[in-house]
């Protein structure tokens, strides 16, 4: 087998510390207010991610936490970014609504001049996943289905609506992972995403199976250890270290898998790419 020959592209991040991280509530199979978080634990697991980033060659921006936004750590759910535009989030629970309104702000403050207030429910990139031709989009536990269309005329790319099934899987970005985004227009090469069937409508693993015939297919383990919750450059793959199914299979497609250590905010119910929006500038 031919290994690709793989290149990392600088990207731009943005993190919030976990200053005020807590489980204080359940709104995902994963959070157990009775299992208490190690807030210096999980500062140093998400100062050990940053710090991979810039290590990396990437940039990353901070977001200042709030008091009472427990969640905001999850800073990938605040928007979805794609060529220098921004779709703001509007969230399900009302435990994060707050959040919404904190990141708009920071992208207006930012330079931001394109930041879309939408009318339906979406959690930003925790069910929007972005490559190069079209968006992928999760619909079953959180965003409404109305948000892809909203989305698709906003950002002027096609939206790929999927099901997710499980409860556990509950965002689209615990389920999938895009590790290359591909080139745009038929003449570009195609996107490569991993992902975990399982997750899925039986309709929605055939659309799946049809738009990425040579996907990395993730098992049950690797996917409950919030493997899919990746980042990808290009070539660095930052993925939970628990994940160790997922290792050899990334290797052997050219991939340098990092894993991270994110134990205790996986407790909220996310891990690397919960906490990494990805900033795509035009």
């Amino acid at each position: 087998m031919r290994i690709p020959r793989r290149s990392a592209t600088p990207r731009r991040y943005l993190m919030c510390p976990p200053t005020h991280f807590r489980v204080g509530y359940s709104i995902n199979p994963w959070m157990d207010p009775g299992k208490p978080v190690d807030l210096a634990l999980a500062q140093a697991q998400w100062e050990e991610l940053s710090d991979r980033y810039r290590a990396l060659g990437h940039t990353v921006e901070e977001l200042a936490p709030h008091p009472g936004l427990p969640d905001m750590v999850y800073a990938a759910n605040g928007a979805t970014v794609v060529d220098g535009r921004v779709l703001g989030a509007r969230f399900a629970f009302a435990e994060r609504h707050g959040e919404a309104a904190v990141h708009a702000r920071w992208y207006r403050d930012h330079g931001f001049a394109d930041v879309h207030t939408p009318q339906h429910i979406n959690e930003g990139e925790g069910d929007f996943a972005v490559t190069a031709s079209w968006l992928l989009a999760g619909r079953g536990f959180r965003s409404s289905p109305l948000s892809h269309a909203e989305a698709q005329e906003y950002f002027a790319r096609p939206v790929i609506g999927l099901d997710l099934v499980d409860p556990r899987f509950y965002h689209l970005d615990t389920a999938l992972c895009v590790l290359d985004g591909g080139g745009s227009g038929s003449g570009g090469p195609a996107a490569e995403i991993m992902y975990y069937p399982g997750a899925f409508s039986a309709g929605s693993r055939a659309v799946l199976a049809r738009l990425f015939p040579d996907a990395l297919i993730a098992g049950p383990a690797d996917a409950a250890a919030f493997g899919l919750n990746a980042v990808s450059d290009g070539l660095h793959v930052l993925l939970p270290q628990a994940a160790v199914g997922l290792f050899g299979p990334l290797r052997e497609r050219g991939y340098e898998p990092i894993g991270m250590d994110l134990a205790e905010l996986v407790k909220g119910g996310g891990s690397v790419k919960c906490v990494t929006g990805e900033l795509r500038l035009a």
